[in-house]
């Protein structure tokens, strides 16, 4: 198979397009014929050499895919082979096939794409996992940075679902629009305005209920002067750094709690049973159309180089999904 490689660490140029080895199944894993996989943040701290693979995880970049399924291992019985699916990767994605443990694979919603469905599993799995966890109730008020990122747009539409208002903050109008056509109601610019400031003025001076996060240690502490009594910080990415100074008292003050959470150091259990809920609740959403995929660039994988150039620089609305030839 060919894959995308890493020749060190650094910049784009480190990563290649060339011949690897095919994965092999392991007893309970299937072998995912690569139609598409997407592009993560997560991906770019990787090609930097900030954001190692689990142990005995792949090398390759890419924490999702679509396809169809190949193989299947050995303490499988079912005939799956040549089912449309879309997985959730612990690495292995930029590649022409991947081995997945059969708990992290899911059906193809009706009425999305092959291409399409390969931007679904991180943000679905990602926003439905962290939005139940702060027990987001309707009628509160959810703000989401980086609203019109990847789990950003995700995340707006499954806090609707569950009947919240939605806060976002994004760098531009274009992206703040974006995010109202997909239910924001307040809109932050964070290059014009202290999100602080402007929640507060939104929410009558009470603050949001629930934020999620992602960027770590640059807005904790701002994060907690906003934040509602009794509210909930989920902190889900760290594209402010990862150390800070706290302040633990207004926290205490309103009763408010942190939790901080990483998809991909899940248990294999643990994200098979989050597969099986975004199954069960966000994939009838998208096939009645009340939550929508955003794709916002469909590059070929050998392009992951000018991808990840596009993500870093911020440009895009939704996800960035490459094509596997």
């Amino acid at each position: 198979m060919h894959a995308i490689t890493l020749h060190g660490f650094g910049g784009t140029d480190v990563m290649q397009w060339e011949r690897v080895p095919d994965p092999t199944p392991g007893p309970s894993e299937v072998i995912v014929e690569v139609t598409a996989t997407a592009v993560n943040r997560a991906d770019l701290l990787q090609r930097q050499g900030k954001y190692p693979p689990p142990v005995g995880g792949s090398d390759i970049l890419g924490l999702e895919c679509s396809g169809t399924i190949h193989t299947v291992g050995p303490a499988l019985t079912l005939n799956r082979i040549g089912e449309r699916v879309t997985a959730l990767l612990a690495g292995g994605g930029y590649a022409t096939k991947v081995a997945v443990p059969v708990g992290q694979v899911m059906g193809v919603p009706d009425g999305v794409d092959i291409v399409t469905a390969a931007g679904l599993p991180e943000v679905a799995c990602t926003a439905w996992s962290n939005l139940r966890l702060a027990h987001v109730r309707a009628g509160e008020t959810v703000l989401i940075h980086g609203g019109g990122s990847g789990v950003g747009t995700m995340a707006i539409q499954i806090a609707r679902q569950l009947g919240a208002r939605v806060a976002v903050t994004a760098g531009s109008q274009a992206k703040l629009d974006h995010c109202a056509e997909l239910g924001a109601e307040i809109l932050i610019n964070y290059n014009d305005a202290d999100f602080v400031e402007a929640i507060k003025d939104a929410t009558g001076g009470k603050g949001p209920d629930v934020i999620l996060d992602n960027m770590g240690a640059s807005y904790l502490m701002r994060n907690v002067e906003a934040l509602a009594r009794n509210g909930r910080i989920v902190i889900i990415g760290l594209q402010g750094g990862t150390t800070a100074e706290f302040d633990i008292s207004p926290l205490l003050r309103t009763c408010g709690t942190i939790h901080a959470t990483s998809m991909r150091t899940r248990s294999e259990s643990e994200k098979a049973a989050i597969c099986r809920e975004v199954e069960k609740h966000v994939w009838p959403w998208i096939e009645s159309g009340d939550v929508v995929p955003v794709i916002g660039a469909v590059l070929p994988l050998e392009q992951a180089a000018e991808a990840h150039q596009m993500l870093a620089d911020g440009e895009v609305v939704g996800k960035i999904v490459l094509t596997a030839p």
